[in-house]
C-alpha cells in the first residue's frame, strides 16, 4: 500500500535555473552516467533488478513483436527485454552519456543484432503512428517535462491493443514505512549520491521527483485520461515502487 498525491508542479533538478526541465535532466544524467548503475544497486539494495524482471514477465504474456523502451538509460531493462521473442527492440534515451553506457552493455551482452539504441525525446517521438506492440518505461515518466504529452506520444506510436508498462517509484502508505522512506530518500540517497558521484543535487532531484510523482490511482487516472484502458497497478516491495499496466484500445 502507498500514499500518493495528485500531480504537483513539475520538479526540476534546479528550480531556480531558467533552463527547461528537459535540458536540466539531460545534463544531470550525462553527469552521473558513469556511476549510475552502481548507485542504483546500492540505493535500491538490488531490488530494482527484480522489479524489471517482473515488467518483462508482464509484457512477455502479451507476445509483442515490436518493443520500445523509453528512458532506457544504461540499458538494464532493454537488455532484459531481449528475452522476449520480438522482431524489433529499440531503447531510446535523451541523455547521450547514459545511452553510451547502455550501448556498451548491449554490445557486452552480444545483443547488438537484437537491440537498437537511439537518442531521442520521449515527448517528440520520431516513430510513425502504430509502430510498436509494447512500450516500457522504468523510472522515466517522472522526468518527463510534460507528462500528458509524453503519454500521448506513447499512445500514438502504440498499435491498437498495444501495451504500456511503467515502473516507477511510490510512497508507502504505512506511517512508519513512510517516515523511514522519507528519511532514506531525503537524507541517505543524496548522501550516497554525493559520496559516489560527487553530485548530491542530482540524487536530491531524484528523491524530490519521486516524492512528487502522482503514483497509484492518481497515475492510473492520468493513463485513462490519455486514452488508455484496462489500467492496473501492482505495488512492489512494501509500496516503494509500482508497476503500471495499460492497453491502447
Amino acid at each position: 500500500m502507498y500514499l500518493c498525491l495528485p500531480m504537483k508542479e513539475s520538479i526540476k533538478p534546479n528550480q531556480n535555473h531558467p533552463d527547461t526541465k528537459k535540458n536540466q535532466v539531460t545534463k544531470m544524467f550525462d553527469g552521473i552516467s558513469k556511476s549510475y548503475d552502481i548507485l542504483n544497486r546500492i540505493i535500491t539494495l538490488g531490488i530494482d533488478v527484480i522489479w524489471r524482471k517482473r515488467v518483462v514477465r508482464l509484457l512477455k504474456k502479451e507476445q509483442p513483436k515490436s518493443i520500445l523502451d523509453i528512458a532506457t538509460g544504461t540499458g538494464d531493462l532493454v537488455i532484459e527485454l531481449a528475452s522476449i521473442d520480438a522482431e524489433k527492440i529499440i531503447g531510446l534515451d535523451i541523455s547521450p552519456g547514459m545511452l553510451e553506457i547502455g550501448r556498451q552493455k548491449v554490445k557486452k551482452n552480444n545483443l547488438d543484432n537484437r537491440i537498437e539504441m537511439q537518442l531521442g525525446d520521449s515527448e517528440a517521438l520520431i516513430f510513425e503512428d502504430s509502430s510498436f506492440d509494447g512500450v516500457t518505461i522504468a523510472f522515466g515518466v517522472r522526468n518527463f517535462e510534460n507528462l500528458d504529452l509524453g503519454l500521448q506520444e506513447i499512445f500514438r506510436v502504440l498499435k491498437p491493443n498495444g501495451t504500456i508498462i511503467v515502473l516507477e517509484t511510490a510512497v508507502p502508505k504505512n506511517t512508519i514505512l513512510k517516515r523511514f522512506y522519507s528519511f532514506y530518500t531525503q537524507q541517505i540517497m543524496p548522501f550516497i549520491g554525493k559520496l559516489f558521484s560527487k553530485d548530491r543535487s542530482a540524487y536530491q532531484y531524484l528523491s524530490d521527483s519521486a516524492a512528487s510523482f502522482p503514483c497509484g490511482e492518481n497515475f492510473n487516472n492520468i493513463l485513462r485520461k490519455n486514452g488508455f484502458i484496462k489500467v492496473k497497478d501492482y505495488p512492489q516491495t512494501l509500496g516503494v515502487s509500482s508497476i503500471y499496466f495499460a492497453k491502447k484500445p
